[in-house]
């Protein structure tokens, strides 16, 4: 589905775009990702509307088929990247899973400010965002990806992702389509 409307308490999720993570490989630009993350940030921000930056610590336990990184992070590798010029009124979520609301209070901080939809960026779009946005999905949050504010190490995944899951979870917009939508400045 086409993006429609933003509700007028939307706020604004950005998944892991933190030190640690921004040097993967990715099928996108990350500095162009980042760079609308940013400009999503700061339009949010200009409206008085919550943003949310996540970064991930780690993994849920459990036993996969696939290796998975163990042992210690190097310093500083869940601090997020200065682009993103975190401020003192951003809600901040630390996750250890692939989503924002499984084992956080994200979804009761949200609904504390009455935040009736969420906005998703970041990376990896098959899995911390897709899982965030199912996840808000299933909590009642309408919810709106910003496509081009997000990437993959496999286009095959970013594609599915796109192309499949996020029709059923919501609509999908690029960043200046979202911006657009916005209410205006406060004066």
């Amino acid at each position: 589905m086409a993006l429609t409307t933003l509700d007028p308490k939307t706020a604004l999720i950005i998944v892991d775009l933190q030190k640690g993570v921004i040097g993967l490989p990715a099928i996108h630009p990350i500095g162009d990702v980042i760079a609308r993350a940013r400009a999503l940030a700061d339009a949010f921000r200009e409206r008085g509307l919550p943003v949310v930056l996540v970064n991930v610590a780690g993994g849920a336990p459990g036993r996969t088929e696939q290796p998975r990184q163990t042992g210690s992070r190097p310093e500083g590798w869940t601090d997020f990247i200065p682009e993103l010029n975190q401020q003192p009124s951003d809600i901040v979520v630390t996750k250890w899973t692939w989503g924002a609301f499984a084992s956080t209070d994200l979804e009761a901080q949200l609904k504390a400010r009455g935040v009736t939809q969420v906005v998703i960026a970041g990376v990896a779009t098959g899995t911390g965002v897709e899982a965030t946005a199912r996840q808000a999905y299933e909590q009642g949050f309408n919810v709106t990806l910003a496509t081009d504010a997000m990437t993959d190490r496999h286009p095959e995944t970013h594609d599915y992702s796109i192309k499949n899951v996020f029709p059923r979870l919501g609509e999908t917009g690029t960043s200046r389509e979202i911006i657009d939508l916005l209410p205006p400045r406060s004066a």
